[in-house]
């Protein structure tokens, strides 16, 4: 048996309905549809969520705790993590991106304190932690806050 010569079994796949071409296709006139009303409109019919004029469910349920929507998006790395880069690089989101550190770009980027780091980097970031600061600093690094 080639690959060429493989075929469906019998009676699994069906002709498509093609309706409105027709009396004698058996689904002429009105198309399967019925006679008039909402669902035989163009674009008629009533949303998954609509029950009829009943209360909808998402209206009857209580609503509870609150978004906000002004929040920002905090996307945060360990100083330990950063011994991934070499000596003397520039580390930004880009740069812990293609590195696979972060996997979505935030609003903000925070360095945190855990871990140690041997050698100077130069960190463009929005915030960090005063103690990833200090160990920063102390490896000759530089901070430049954006």
């Amino acid at each position: 048996m080639k690959l060429s010569e493989l075929k469906p079994p019998k009676g699994a796949v069906h002709k498509r309905k093609r309706v409105g071409r027709g009396d004698g296709s058996g689904h002429g006139g009105t198309s399967g549809k019925g006679a008039k009303g909402q669902n035989a409109r163009s674009g008629g019919g009533v949303s998954p969520s609509f029950e009829g004029g009943q209360m909808p469910l998402t209206r009857r349920l209580p609503k509870r705790g609150f978004h906000n929507n002004f929040s920002k998006d905090v996307v945060t790395v360990n100083v330990g993590d950063l011994n991934r880069f070499p000596q003397g690089s520039v580390v930004d989101m880009a740069a812990l991106m293609s590195n696979g550190l972060i996997k979505k770009r935030g609003d903000i980027l925070k360095i945190l304190g855990n871990g140690t780091i041997d050698y100077p980097l130069t960190l463009k970031v929005h915030a960090l932690s005063k103690s990833a600061r200090e160990k920063i600093e102390a490896s000759g690094g530089t901070i430049e806050v954006i």
